[in-house]
């Protein structure tokens, strides 16, 4: 059996100091916005949730363990993945532009003590920026996930900076960041027990 490629290495080694590096950095940071969804979901709200190519489907995953479960049977969360729907998107890049995605969605759906939750692994993305700013405006909290390259200042009332600027190692935090808070919301809402 041949040695593992140096490159395949380095990428574990990259992907192991991301980890580190985030855990050291983004652990208060995970912990308060998780207390964000908890109050946000125990009062009735919704998250609305967004981002573009691997963001959106992680929106989507994020979601789907809401709505469906993590690791415990629970009632299901209230959650809805913006960009899920392939009618409404490109209804909506067709007739306003594709920077216009998230916000006329989240206009459409935001109500009082709802949470928007945007993934940009850049922080620069004009509609997830669009979609946060309409949350702010629409009065309802938001969170940003997003990358150490970005803005520094974004329309969230949370911003999550994963350390680093390499788009996979940032989606692969994001990643473990959307399963700690449904960690944390499986310990809140969870009531029997189906896994060990």
């Amino acid at each position: 059996m041949n040695e593992p490629a140096d490159n395949i290495l380095a990428q574990f080694d990259a992907h192991v100091e991301t980890m580190r590096l985030s855990r050291d950095e983004l652990a208060d940071q995970i912990q308060s916005t998780g207390e964000v969804l908890i109050r946000c979901l125990s009062s009735g709200g919704k998250i609305l949730a967004f981002g573009n190519g691997g963001s959106a489907t992680q929106a989507d995953h994020f979601v789907g363990e809401l709505v469906g479960r993590f690791q415990f049977t629970r009632r299901p969360l209230a959650a809805v993945s913006l960009p899920a729907s392939p009618g409404m998107v490109t209804c909506i890049a067709n007739d306003f532009g594709f920077a216009e995605l998230f916000a006329r969605q989240v206009e459409a759906l935001a109500r009082p003590g709802d949470v928007a939750v945007g993934l940009t692994t850049s922080g620069q993305s004009e509609n997830v920026l669009r979609g946060l700013a309409a949350a702010r405006k629409a009065g309802i909290g938001s969170i940003a996930l997003t990358g150490g390259g970005g803005l520094t200042s974004l329309p969230a009332d949370y911003q999550i900076r994963v350390p680093s600027t390499s788009t996979a190692r940032i989606q692969e935090v994001h990643l473990l960041i959307i399963h700690i808070w449904c960690t944390l919301l499986d310990q809140t809402f969870a009531k029997t027990a189906t896994d060990p």
